[in-house]
């Protein structure tokens, strides 16, 4: 089953960096608010990271800050489509369906 990991960042703002494994990389996204299955949250979409942050905790290079695990689990795809994405998570701390769609991270 698929990883993924939700990674509380302090560079250049707080946010949390949520990293779902698809294949040979991470999809990511960047939520503005810390993650709560209670209503929706900003989210930007990010680049594709290495599989390696699925288990990285520590300083970013470049002088971009540091990380720590906030959330980590497994999940599956419901939907994988560029502009949405909509899947189960099974982790310590969110479980359930969620939605990335229209800029927000929400529960469905």
């Amino acid at each position: 089953m698929p990883r993924y990991v939700i990674l509380e960042h302090d560079w250049p703002m707080r946010h949390w960096d949520l990293l779902l494994e698809a294949g040979e990389s991470l999809r990511a996204w960047r939520l503005l608010e810390e993650p709560r299955t209670g209503g929706p949250i900003p989210a930007e979409a990010n680049l594709p990271h290495r599989l390696f942050y699925l288990d990285y905790e520590g300083p970013i290079p470049g002088d971009r800050g540091q990380v720590q695990r906030w959330d980590s689990g497994t999940f599956i795809w419901v939907e994988n489509e560029p502009e949405r994405a909509i899947f189960d998570l099974e982790g310590n701390r969110l479980t359930g369906r969620f939605v990335i769609a229209d800029t927000s991270f929400r529960p469905l």
